[in-house]
């Protein structure tokens, strides 16, 4: 049962109200989250690529997502795991806070572009 007072919202009808401005906002924890969980997963996925790869075929794949630069004396093939562990957390944090000001930057202009 609904409990509106406007019951033939439709657009069929042509009375539709527009999106109420708490919809428009973005949820910055929510946001960070998934941004943080993206970046562990790409981690992971590189720590896949590194354990699974010859270092000639991992050099031969970071040159080609780096455009070029040449990651040949720079590519490590063997990484402590305390310092894999560390790099899984700084990447989600790194990540988290970028969603999170992503989402707080457009909620700010969503907010001013609706004043």
């Amino acid at each position: 049962m609904r409990t509106d007072t406007n019951q033939n919202d439709s657009r069929a009808s042509g009375n539709v109200r527009p999106p109420s401005l708490h919809s428009l906002y973005l949820s910055p924890k929510y946001l960070g989250l998934s941004f943080g969980a993206t970046g562990v997963v790409f981690y992971l996925g590189c720590m896949l690529t590194m354990a699974t790869v010859s270092h000639d075929a991992a050099v031969v794949f970071f040159n080609s997502l780096l455009h070029g630069l040449d990651v040949r004396l720079i590519l490590k093939t063997s990484v402590p795991v305390s310092q894999a562990a560390l790099g899984l957390v700084t990447i989600f944090i790194l990540c988290w806070f970028a969603g999170v000001l992503i989402a707080g930057i457009y909620n700010l202009g969503v907010r001013w572009g609706k004043q």
